[in-house]
């Protein structure tokens, strides 16, 4: 037999962990990796109350006792109240919505460095990391929009299931594409510049008096620029559209869907883009 010579393995450069693919290839790593993005999000979901004595009933027990001390403050004391109808239910569903939102972004600020490890020793995009966080939040919300559901029918003045419910979740879905590029910002800002985290907290609850959570914004501001502004912020859509369909029995209008609709395209895109900038600079000192 006459031997056969033994193949000349083909040498092939070393990457650098870290480096920056082009965005189609990016995005073609990114899909390769989805199910370990599930997983991982699965995995942590309900795992962060666990060393707690309620453990993960406080998911659901820390916004209605928000919703208490809110009313109390708001609807008992201040009235607020007022012309609103079903305040109870409008409360709730601002309370509940905007935790998730919050939370989001708050995590997305240390979510990098909290990888810090993992970016360090394995080669993968770094986007996965924030989407993962993202997914486990969204997951970690079905037990919290089910309780939020059941107050909305059994609390005074009570609701009660129509058709218009059918329109909550793609009103959730345009929301949590929203919130997909807020996290995405806030996973590069908070890697750039640790401190933001400070910031970012005073700047959410600034949001959250400017969505309307808790009182009506026209019973306060009635015309001029700041209504125009008020009114086209992201969160006072969805708030207001998911309040419509769950306690009013009402389409929201279509100037709503639209405003949504570009909100949940032009935030994901630009924030993922953004992110992709900085892909070589994380976990790096």
């Amino acid at each position: 037999m006459t031997g056969t010579r033994p193949r000349t393995p083909v040498a092939r450069p070393l990457l650098p962990v870290g480096r920056r693919p082009g965005l189609g290839e990016y995005l073609r790593q990114l899909w390769e990796r989805r199910h370990f993005i599930v997983a991982d999000s699965r995995a942590k979901a309900y795992s962060g109350n666990r060393d707690m004595l309620l453990g993960n009933l406080w998911l659901v027990g820390v916004p209605i006792l928000q919703g208490v001390v809110y009313y109390v403050i708001f609807a008992l004391v201040l009235q607020t109240d007022r012309g609103i109808d079903n305040f109870t239910g409008f409360l709730l569903i601002g309370i509940f919505l905007f935790r998730h939102t919050t939370s989001c972004v708050t995590q997305g600020m240390t979510v990098m460095s909290a990888n810090r490890g993992l970016i360090t020793s394995f080669s993968f995009p770094r986007a996965a990391i924030p989407l993962s966080l993202l997914l486990r939040e969204t997951l970690s919300m079905a037990p919290v929009l089910a309780t939020m559901a059941l107050l909305l029918l059994t609390v005074p003045p009570g609701t009660s299931i129509t058709w218009t419910w059918l329109l909550f979740p793609p009103i959730f879905g345009l929301h949590t594409l929203f919130v997909a590029g807020l996290v995405l910002y806030a996973g590069r800002l908070g890697a750039a510049i640790p401190d933001l985290r400070h910031l970012v907290s005073f700047l959410t609850r600034f949001w959250f008096y400017a969505s309307g959570v808790f009182f009506s914004i026209d019973r306060f501001v009635d015309r001029g620029p700041w209504l125009a502004v008020l009114q086209n912020n992201p969160m006072f859509i969805v708030l207001d559209m998911s309040r419509d369909v769950l306690i009013y029995d009402t389409v929201p209008p279509l100037e709503h869907w639209l405003l949504l609709l570009v909100w949940a395209t032009i935030t994901p895109a630009l924030g993922f883009w953004y992110f992709w900038q900085g892909e070589e600079g994380y976990g790096h000192e």
